[in-house]
């Protein structure tokens, strides 16, 4: 199998180590804007089946040109291109999986369901940790369930040493990070979807061997699970997990309109305040530092006929032997792992769809296992 991937920055790079390393790929292109970027991450992440190319995510025409050589093709750049690349992969007939992460980005895929069923191909978007992995997680968990009543999900990226004010650092896409903080929340409650908004809903957890922490609602993340699951699981929520503070220190910085993109005068020029918190943040949270990443899942239903809570969780920790950060290791092994099921025909539906929906949860869960990645259930 031949698979493409769109974007050298840290996901990529991660997706381009395990598709390198995957059982039954014989090639793997990494397309970036920048070609010397792109030919420097093949050589140090990928091996002799990794090859480098250029390309202007913003061209559809050059896109499909490129797909039509690959089975597959991930997106690992930022979710504004997505929506191109989904119409430049049902051009030339290629398999296309994205990290997600813009509710209304994924919305417009989905209406190219039928283009894509057409064109024999499988589209499933939100690929990466959350949105991503953790709905399948959700689809074995529910599975195991007569009833669900609800289901709570917490999820966070974290600095193994907090470094205040913020006691964060930046992990991922600085502009998918602020877009979990700015845009509305969807969740359900008694069965229906509701929305709430970014950074409310604030509680406390702790996790072994971590402490204390906090959590409270962030966008996205729960990607396609209120519509799969409406009027199925009465109540269903997504929060993201911070050390204690953060939502007090941040929620005035987002109330205040630093995640605005409209434009602002500011002396002589005009100014758009999201990608001024952006720089802001890159250049104050850009740490470097040994990183964690959290799940968990908690099911309350019905089990033959008896009320029952079931936990979903895990505890990553950074690769030091690879380099690769948890956040590469958790967004962007799922996304090789369902690219990969795609292309050796364990996924059978055609279209655009749901990943709870698409991917066969057990196969997966056995996938992460082999690449460490090690879920706990408890009941």
């Amino acid at each position: 199998m031949k698979i493409a991937v769109i974007g050298s920055g840290l996901m990529g790079r991660a997706i381009v180590y395990d598709l390198g390393r995957a059982d039954g790929v014989e090639k793997v292109g990494l397309y970036d804007f920048d070609f010397e970027l792109a030919e420097e991450i093949a050589k140090k992440y990928g091996n002799n089946k990794t090859e480098a190319g250029k390309i202007d995510a913003s061209d559809e025409h050059q896109a499909s040109e490129i797909m039509t050589d690959f089975d597959a093709c991930i997106s690992a750049v930022t979710y504004k291109f997505n929506i191109g690349l989904t119409r430049a992969a049902i051009k030339s007939k290629t398999h296309f999986f994205d990290l997600g992460g813009n509710n209304d980005v994924v919305k417009a895929q989905f209406e190219m369901h039928d283009e894509a069923r057409a064109a024999d191909i499988i589209v499933i978007p939100d690929c990466g940790l959350a949105p991503g992995m953790v709905s399948v997680l959700a689809a074995d968990g529910v599975s195991k369930f007569e009833k669900v009543t609800s289901l709570k999900i917490r999820v966070g990226g974290l600095p193994q040493n907090p470094r205040p004010p913020l006691n964060y650092q930046i992990l991922f896409s600085s502009e998918g990070l602020i877009n979990e903080y700015w845009e509305p929340v969807v969740i359900l409650d008694n069965g229906v979807k509701k929305i709430v908004n970014p950074l409310t809903g604030l509680e406390k957890l702790e996790f072994d061997g971590v402490g204390e922490l906090e959590a409270f609602f962030t966008s996205g993340g729960a990607s396609t699970l209120p519509d799969s699951y409406e009027g199925q699981v009465d109540f269903l929520d997504y929060k993201t997990i911070r050390y204690p503070g953060h939502c007090r220190a941040v929620r005035p910085m987002l109330e205040i309109g630093l995640g605005s993109r409209k434009e602002i005068k500011v002396g002589d020029c005009m100014v758009i305040p999201r990608e001024v918190f952006k720089k802001i943040l890159e250049k104050n949270l850009s740490f470097h530092d040994p990183d964690m990443v959290l799940v968990r899942l908690t099911f309350q239903g019905l089990i033959e006929g008896r009320d029952k809570q079931m936990v979903y969780e895990i505890i990553d920790r950074q690769d030091v032997r690879t380099g690769l950060t948890s956040m590469m290791r958790t967004t962007a092994f799922p996304v090789a792992i369902i690219a990969w099921m795609a292309c050796s025909g364990k996924i059978e539906h055609r279209g655009v769809i749901p990943q709870e929906t698409a991917v066969n949860p057990q196969y997966f869960i056995t996938q992460l296992k082999k690449r460490d990645i090690n879920l706990v259930i408890r009941e």
